[in-house]
């Protein structure tokens, strides 16, 4: 192993791949290449895109970030992947695929999602996938091709997630890890195995299905094909990989701890590890299977995180990156509460802990005394607001949460993070990890290629806090705000709902 210094991390993305070389010894990034894919929207709330877009991007990304440190493929020990989760490829027989990919956001399968409680049970289909069927799950979109493309079914002969894909092109071999599998509304998250009962009860065939791995487990070599593509040496390594909040979690060092994640993209999640499988009946928090052997987690998601703070900006601020550093700028120069201006960030509708694709957007409580600065920091904290839904959803279901690491664009601003701190009442820290999937992607390619004997074992190695805020003596007052704040959902829902 000594003469194979590096692994590959590499995560498909939603807007595109990247890969990150990886020294497993130190644990430094070396280097990263990109490549970027397009979507395409043929319809009303459909989001598709090209396999081959992804692979083409994958080779690219590899040939270029090995040009970039003047390496062969010889030095790479292992790969790992990681990726957006939920997406539908089918497969012939041939392993060609089919049809372009129906992807995690994509809105038009509620009507299967209606047919998934109706034939399973929404309680019972809570207990055995940790979660309520939901549009961007894979088993409706299966439920959605028997309906509306019979043809295409017919000729599938097995069903992958992005970033298994991937792993086909590069060994060869089908198969899918057990935290994206989890993704699918098809996993026993129990047993970590594919559910005959749903399968039984959806007309699913079993045998489209891959066989289930550990994140850890290595799923195949990359063969002679992918080599001569990529440039990677017959017969490296690949590992299962993991969904992309999964790697995400372990790329931050969460599990077997007290920590919880934030991560504050576009989206906003709110990760937290359990060594015991989860189960919240109201299906507000959603569980999965962890890429930590007998592990999961239960995550809380805001659809409109910095995607609110973006619309504010590009909306208010005009279409200018030092926006965001004016917002964060007058937001100083205001109390915290803002004087009684309330801001809901659900632009997009809302999934945690409302689930409620009609939830809207609104400021509250506006008045003339209000200035811009007054509105640029409603909105910092009405995103932290809802982020803390969740995470009192998550210690309230048993969790013992004593601090959060905050990732993604958000946790640049230590202004941000401080009022984070105070809004949570908890200390929150940074990681010297940013490019957190793709680097939970090489972790676990350390784990498999004998580097590390388990997961927590690589985390605990290379992942390390860099700077904590504990709460400040806002944090009392901020607690009465967001009661007052938590009051606005309920009083305008009915709005929302008759628009």
């Amino acid at each position: 192993m000594a003469d194979k210094p590096h692994v590959l991390g590499i995560d498909l993305g939603t807007g595109g791949i990247r890969v990150l070389l990886v020294d497993q010894y130190t644990g430094d990034i070396i280097g990263s290449a990109s490549s970027d894919h397009s979507t395409s929207t043929p319809n009303h709330g459909w989001s598709e895109q090209d396999p081959e877009d992804w692979w083409r991007g994958c080779c690219s990304a590899i040939r270029t970030l090995l040009d970039q440190q003047d390496l062969d493929g010889g030095s790479i020990a292992a790969v790992g992947l990681s990726g957006q989760m939920h997406g539908l490829i089918l497969l012939d027989e041939r392993d060609a695929v089919i049809r372009p990919a129906i992807l995690w956001n994509d809105q038009r399968t509620t009507h299967e999602c209606d047919l998934m409680h109706e034939w399973i049970g929404r309680d019972r289909l809570i207990e055995l996938t940790g979660k309520p069927a939901m549009t961007s799950f894979t088993a409706p979109k299966i439920l959605w091709m028997m309906n509306h493309d019979a043809e295409a079914l017919a000729r599938t002969h097995s069903i992958l997630l992005p970033k298994d894909h991937l792993r086909l092109r590069l060994t060869g071999e089908r198969a899918m890890d057990v935290s994206d599998a989890s993704g699918t509304s098809l996993l026993d998250l129990g047993t970590r195995q594919w559910s005959s009962e749903i399968l039984e009860r959806l007309h699913i065939e079993a045998n489209w299905l891959p066989p289930i791995l550990e994140s850890q487990d290595i799923a195949g070599t990359v063969t002679h094909d992918a080599a001569a593509a990529t440039g990677l040496q017959p017969g490296t390594p690949v590992v299962a990989g993991a969904g992309d909040q999964a790697a995400g979690g372990v790329g931050c060092g969460i599990g077997g701890g007290s920590a919880v994640s934030v991560n504050l993209g576009t989206s906003g999640v709110v990760f937290a590890d359990s060594r015991q499988r989860p189960h919240d009946p109201t299906g507000a928090l959603h569980g999965y299977c962890h890429a930590i052997c007998g592990e999961w987690h239960v995550m809380g998601v805001m659809l409109s995180a910095g995607g609110s703070l973006k619309w504010y900006r590009d909306t208010f601020e005009g279409d200018d990156p030092a926006g965001f550093d004016r917002i964060i700028d007058g937001a100083r120069t205001i109390r915290p509460g803002c004087d009684g201006l309330d801001f809901l960030p659900y632009l997009t509708g809302e999934r945690t802990p409302h689930a409620d694709p009609m939830a809207r957007g609104a400021f509250v409580g506006m008045t003339n005394q209000h200035q811009r600065a007054h509105f640029g920091r409603a909105v910092l904290e009405g995103i932290l607001f809802g982020l803390k839904d969740s995470l009192d959803l998550i210690r309230q279901s048993g969790q013992d949460v004593r601090s959060v690491r905050m990732t993604g664009g958000g946790a640049r601003s230590s202004f941000w993070r401080q009022m984070a701190a105070d809004i949570f009442n908890l200390p929150v820290s940074t990681v010297n990890v940013t490019d957190g999937s793709a680097y939970g992607a090489a972790l676990l390619a350390m784990v498999g290629s004998g580097r590390f004997q388990d997961v927590p074992e690589a985390m605990n190695a290379f992942v390390q806090e860099t700077s904590t805020l504990p709460p400040s003596h806002d944090a009392q007052l901020y607690g009465d705000l967001h009661e007052r704040w938590k009051e606005l959902y309920p009083a305008l829902a009915p709005a929302f709902h008759d628009r």
